[in-house]
Protein backbone atom coordinates (compact mmCIF):
# COMPACT_ATOMS: atom_id res chain seq x y z
CA UNK A 1 0.00 0.00 0.00
CA UNK A 2 2.63 2.60 0.73
CA UNK A 3 6.08 2.31 -0.30
CA UNK A 4 7.70 4.62 2.34
CA UNK A 5 7.58 6.17 5.53
CA UNK A 6 7.65 10.05 3.72
CA UNK A 7 5.02 8.22 1.10
CA UNK A 8 2.18 7.46 4.05
CA UNK A 9 2.99 10.71 5.80
CA UNK A 10 1.87 12.70 2.04
CA UNK A 11 -0.90 9.99 1.10
CA UNK A 12 -2.40 10.76 4.67
CA UNK A 13 -2.50 14.50 4.82
CA UNK A 14 -3.46 14.52 1.15
CA UNK A 15 -6.86 13.10 3.02
CA UNK A 16 -7.09 15.72 5.90
CA UNK A 17 -5.14 13.54 8.50
CA UNK A 18 -1.36 15.07 9.47
CA UNK A 19 0.42 12.26 11.12
CA UNK A 20 3.57 12.46 13.24
CA UNK A 21 6.65 10.93 12.52
CA UNK A 22 5.82 8.01 14.62
CA UNK A 23 2.52 7.42 13.38
CA UNK A 24 3.84 7.33 9.93
CA UNK A 25 6.32 4.78 10.29
CA UNK A 26 4.64 2.23 12.55
CA UNK A 27 1.86 2.22 10.05
CA UNK A 28 4.15 1.95 6.84
CA UNK A 29 5.49 -0.92 8.93
CA UNK A 30 2.10 -2.37 9.90
CA UNK A 31 1.40 -2.77 6.11
CA UNK A 32 4.51 -3.81 5.16
CA UNK A 33 4.81 -6.62 7.75
CA UNK A 34 1.50 -7.24 7.65
CA UNK A 35 0.67 -7.00 11.24
CA UNK A 36 -2.11 -5.55 12.80
CA UNK A 37 -1.76 -2.33 14.40
CA UNK A 38 -3.01 -1.53 18.29
CA UNK A 39 -3.50 2.27 18.58
CA UNK A 40 -3.82 3.44 22.31
CA UNK A 41 -4.22 7.09 23.95
CA UNK A 42 -6.77 9.42 25.33
CA UNK A 43 -10.12 10.05 23.45
CA UNK A 44 -9.97 12.68 20.43
CA UNK A 45 -6.91 12.16 19.49
CA UNK A 46 -7.37 10.79 16.20
CA UNK A 47 -6.89 7.15 16.65
CA UNK A 48 -10.52 6.14 14.68
CA UNK A 49 -9.52 8.64 12.11
CA UNK A 50 -6.47 7.14 11.74
CA UNK A 51 -8.01 3.97 10.12
CA UNK A 52 -10.46 6.16 8.62
CA UNK A 53 -7.91 7.69 6.56
CA UNK A 54 -5.76 4.76 5.18
CA UNK A 55 -9.05 3.63 4.00
CA UNK A 56 -9.09 6.30 1.90
CA UNK A 57 -5.96 6.24 0.91
CA UNK A 58 -5.88 2.76 -0.16
CA UNK A 59 -9.22 2.98 -1.47
CA UNK A 60 -10.48 0.66 0.92
CA UNK A 61 -13.66 0.07 2.47
CA UNK A 62 -13.88 0.42 6.08
CA UNK A 63 -15.56 -2.01 7.60
CA UNK A 64 -15.94 -1.38 11.76
CA UNK A 65 -16.67 -3.25 14.96
CA UNK A 66 -17.62 -0.68 17.27
CA UNK A 67 -16.82 -2.52 20.81
CA UNK A 68 -19.05 -2.01 23.91
CA UNK A 69 -19.53 -3.66 26.82
CA UNK A 70 -22.02 -6.90 25.71
CA UNK A 71 -21.14 -7.26 22.17
CA UNK A 72 -20.96 -11.14 21.27
CA UNK A 73 -20.11 -13.74 18.36
CA UNK A 74 -23.42 -12.66 16.64
CA UNK A 75 -22.69 -9.18 16.56
CA UNK A 76 -18.97 -9.73 16.22
CA UNK A 77 -18.44 -12.96 13.88
CA UNK A 78 -21.72 -14.07 12.83
CA UNK A 79 -25.51 -15.37 13.12
CA UNK A 80 -27.68 -17.25 11.29
CA UNK A 81 -30.77 -15.76 9.70
CA UNK A 82 -33.26 -17.88 11.85
CA UNK A 83 -36.56 -16.10 10.86
CA UNK A 84 -35.42 -16.83 6.81
CA UNK A 85 -34.51 -20.81 8.20
CA UNK A 86 -37.97 -21.18 9.83
CA UNK A 87 -39.47 -20.12 6.96
CA UNK A 88 -37.75 -22.58 4.83
CA UNK A 89 -38.48 -25.51 6.93
CA UNK A 90 -41.95 -24.44 6.86
CA UNK A 91 -42.04 -24.50 2.92
CA UNK A 92 -40.13 -28.00 3.11
CA UNK A 93 -42.50 -29.99 5.11
CA UNK A 94 -42.30 -32.91 2.52
CA UNK A 95 -38.56 -32.99 3.12
CA UNK A 96 -35.79 -34.90 5.12
CA UNK A 97 -34.69 -33.83 7.76
CA UNK A 98 -30.94 -34.15 6.64
CA UNK A 99 -31.97 -32.44 3.16
CA UNK A 100 -33.74 -28.79 4.85
CA UNK A 101 -30.32 -29.02 7.70
CA UNK A 102 -28.24 -28.97 4.36
CA UNK A 103 -29.95 -26.25 2.64
CA UNK A 104 -31.11 -24.15 5.73
CA UNK A 105 -26.95 -23.94 7.36
CA UNK A 106 -25.90 -22.81 3.54
CA UNK A 107 -24.54 -19.15 2.37
CA UNK A 108 -28.38 -18.24 1.64
CA UNK A 109 -29.27 -18.07 5.97
CA UNK A 110 -25.60 -16.47 7.00
CA UNK A 111 -25.60 -13.11 8.11
CA UNK A 112 -22.19 -11.93 8.77
CA UNK A 113 -20.76 -8.96 10.92
CA UNK A 114 -17.59 -7.02 10.73
CA UNK A 115 -15.06 -9.72 11.15
CA UNK A 116 -16.37 -12.08 8.51
CA UNK A 117 -16.93 -9.60 6.24
CA UNK A 118 -13.58 -7.99 6.77
CA UNK A 119 -11.55 -11.47 5.68
CA UNK A 120 -14.32 -12.70 2.85
CA UNK A 121 -14.00 -11.33 -0.30
CA UNK A 122 -10.96 -10.06 -2.43
CA UNK A 123 -11.53 -6.10 -2.52
CA UNK A 124 -9.10 -4.15 -0.38
CA UNK A 125 -10.25 -3.83 2.97
CA UNK A 126 -9.43 -1.88 6.32
CA UNK A 127 -11.28 -3.46 9.59
CA UNK A 128 -11.57 -1.32 12.40
CA UNK A 129 -11.92 -2.33 15.90
CA UNK A 130 -13.21 0.80 17.67
CA UNK A 131 -12.48 1.06 21.84
CA UNK A 132 -11.42 -3.07 21.78
CA UNK A 133 -10.48 -2.09 25.87
CA UNK A 134 -15.06 -1.64 26.11
CA UNK A 135 -15.56 -5.17 25.00
CA UNK A 136 -15.65 -7.98 27.43
CA UNK A 137 -12.42 -10.22 27.69
CA UNK A 138 -14.25 -13.16 26.05
CA UNK A 139 -14.67 -11.24 23.09
CA UNK A 140 -10.50 -11.05 22.64
CA UNK A 141 -10.40 -14.89 22.34
CA UNK A 142 -12.51 -14.39 18.89
CA UNK A 143 -10.32 -11.80 17.83
CA UNK A 144 -7.56 -13.95 18.41
CA UNK A 145 -8.64 -16.50 15.62
CA UNK A 146 -9.01 -13.82 12.99
CA UNK A 147 -5.51 -11.74 13.81
CA UNK A 148 -3.56 -14.72 14.00
CA UNK A 149 -4.23 -16.96 10.82
CA UNK A 150 -6.80 -14.25 9.82
CA UNK A 151 -9.55 -17.08 9.20
CA UNK A 152 -12.47 -17.78 11.12
CA UNK A 153 -14.21 -21.59 11.65
CA UNK A 154 -18.03 -21.73 11.33
CA UNK A 155 -19.31 -25.03 12.36
CA UNK A 156 -21.32 -26.29 10.05
CA UNK A 157 -19.43 -24.12 6.96
CA UNK A 158 -15.93 -25.54 8.30
CA UNK A 159 -13.20 -22.46 7.73
CA UNK A 160 -12.98 -19.60 5.94
CA UNK A 161 -10.24 -18.41 5.33
CA UNK A 162 -9.02 -14.44 4.16
CA UNK A 163 -7.76 -14.45 0.21
CA UNK A 164 -6.82 -10.88 0.86
CA UNK A 165 -5.76 -9.67 4.25
CA UNK A 166 -7.25 -6.75 5.53
CA UNK A 167 -4.96 -3.77 6.83
CA UNK A 168 -6.58 -4.01 10.59
CA UNK A 169 -6.26 -1.51 13.38
CA UNK A 170 -7.50 -1.66 17.10
CA UNK A 171 -8.37 1.01 19.40
CA UNK A 172 -8.27 1.35 22.88
CA UNK A 173 -8.79 4.26 25.29
CA UNK A 174 -6.61 2.56 28.10
CA UNK A 175 -10.03 1.70 30.28
CA UNK A 176 -9.01 -1.62 30.85
CA UNK A 177 -5.79 -3.97 30.05
CA UNK A 178 -5.54 -5.64 26.97
CA UNK A 179 -4.59 -9.49 26.78
CA UNK A 180 -0.84 -10.33 26.33
CA UNK A 181 -2.09 -12.74 23.46
CA UNK A 182 -3.89 -9.72 21.83
CA UNK A 183 -1.10 -7.50 22.13
CA UNK A 184 1.85 -10.12 21.07
CA UNK A 185 -0.45 -9.91 17.50
CA UNK A 186 -0.11 -6.56 17.15
CA UNK A 187 2.15 -3.59 16.19
CA UNK A 188 1.83 -1.09 19.15
CA UNK A 189 1.36 3.14 18.79
CA UNK A 190 0.85 4.86 21.21
CA UNK A 191 -1.01 8.44 19.92
CA UNK A 192 -0.79 11.24 22.68
CA UNK A 193 -1.69 14.96 22.12
CA UNK A 194 0.54 16.67 19.29
CA UNK A 195 2.87 18.84 20.18
CA UNK A 196 2.18 22.91 19.66
CA UNK A 197 3.30 23.02 16.04
CA UNK A 198 1.79 20.17 14.62
CA UNK A 199 -1.82 20.61 16.91
CA UNK A 200 -1.66 24.03 14.76
CA UNK A 201 -1.09 22.48 11.65
CA UNK A 202 -3.93 20.63 11.98
CA UNK A 203 -6.11 23.30 13.35
CA UNK A 204 -5.47 25.51 10.18
CA UNK A 205 -5.85 22.81 8.08
CA UNK A 206 -9.36 21.59 9.71
CA UNK A 207 -10.46 25.25 9.81
CA UNK A 208 -8.74 27.16 7.45
CA UNK A 209 -10.40 30.25 7.77
CA UNK A 210 -9.13 31.30 10.91
CA UNK A 211 -6.61 33.77 11.09
CA UNK A 212 -3.12 32.25 11.69
CA UNK A 213 -2.20 34.61 14.93
CA UNK A 214 -5.72 33.36 16.59
CA UNK A 215 -4.92 29.24 15.68
CA UNK A 216 -1.99 29.99 17.85
CA UNK A 217 -3.80 31.35 20.70
CA UNK A 218 -6.02 28.26 20.83
CA UNK A 219 -3.83 26.11 21.00
CA UNK A 220 -1.70 27.44 23.66
CA UNK A 221 -4.82 28.06 25.84
CA UNK A 222 -5.88 24.27 25.10
CA UNK A 223 -2.09 23.41 25.84
CA UNK A 224 -2.26 25.17 29.03
CA UNK A 225 -5.66 23.66 30.05
CA UNK A 226 -3.90 20.05 29.42
CA UNK A 227 -1.19 21.28 31.62
CA UNK A 228 -4.43 21.37 34.89
CA UNK A 229 -5.48 18.69 36.99
CA UNK A 230 -8.85 18.12 34.97
CA UNK A 231 -11.19 15.41 35.12
CA UNK A 232 -11.30 15.25 31.24
CA UNK A 233 -9.00 17.59 29.30
CA UNK A 234 -9.59 18.87 25.95
CA UNK A 235 -9.37 16.87 22.80
CA UNK A 236 -7.67 17.73 19.47
CA UNK A 237 -11.36 17.47 18.39
CA UNK A 238 -12.69 19.32 20.96
CA UNK A 239 -9.45 22.02 19.77
CA UNK A 240 -11.22 21.94 16.24
CA UNK A 241 -14.68 22.34 17.36
CA UNK A 242 -13.11 25.11 19.57
CA UNK A 243 -11.51 26.68 16.98
CA UNK A 244 -14.97 26.54 15.19
CA UNK A 245 -16.87 28.30 17.76
CA UNK A 246 -14.42 31.10 17.59
CA UNK A 247 -15.08 31.44 13.85
CA UNK A 248 -18.39 31.62 14.11
CA UNK A 249 -18.68 34.03 16.80
CA UNK A 250 -16.85 36.17 14.94
CA UNK A 251 -13.49 36.67 17.23
CA UNK A 252 -10.49 38.19 16.13
CA UNK A 253 -8.53 38.08 19.33
CA UNK A 254 -8.84 35.57 22.56
CA UNK A 255 -9.92 37.50 25.73
CA UNK A 256 -11.37 36.42 28.96
CA UNK A 257 -15.02 37.26 28.19
CA UNK A 258 -15.12 34.92 24.90
CA UNK A 259 -12.94 32.09 26.89
CA UNK A 260 -15.49 31.89 29.82
CA UNK A 261 -18.13 32.24 27.19
CA UNK A 262 -16.75 29.57 25.57
CA UNK A 263 -15.66 27.05 27.73
CA UNK A 264 -18.18 24.83 27.64
CA UNK A 265 -16.48 23.80 23.92
CA UNK A 266 -13.53 22.33 25.34
CA UNK A 267 -14.43 21.15 28.79
CA UNK A 268 -17.44 18.92 29.81
CA UNK A 269 -17.39 19.09 33.29
CA UNK A 270 -18.86 22.10 36.00
CA UNK A 271 -16.06 22.07 38.05
CA UNK A 272 -13.32 21.89 35.38
CA UNK A 273 -14.95 24.96 34.09
CA UNK A 274 -14.61 26.44 37.47
CA UNK A 275 -11.62 25.55 37.89
CA UNK A 276 -9.98 26.79 34.36
CA UNK A 277 -11.57 29.79 34.83
CA UNK A 278 -9.64 30.87 38.10
CA UNK A 279 -6.78 29.62 37.59
CA UNK A 280 -6.16 30.22 33.73
CA UNK A 281 -4.19 33.16 32.81
CA UNK A 282 -4.26 34.63 29.36
CA UNK A 283 -1.42 36.94 29.80
CA UNK A 284 0.76 33.63 30.77
CA UNK A 285 -0.29 32.02 27.42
Amino acid sequence: MFTSVDDVSARLAATGYLASPAVATTVFLADRLGKPLLVEGPAGVGKTELAKAVAEVARARLVRLQCYEGVDESRALYEWNHAKQLLRISAGRDETWDETRTDIFSEEFLLTRPLLTAIRGDDPKVLLIDETDKADVEVEGLLLEVLSDFQVTVPELGTIAATRRPFVVLTSNASRELSEALRRRCLFLHIGFPDEELERRIVRLKVPELDEALAASVVRVVGALRAMDLRKVPSVAETIDWARTLLALGADTLDETVVRDSLGVLLKHHDDVLKATAKLDLDAV
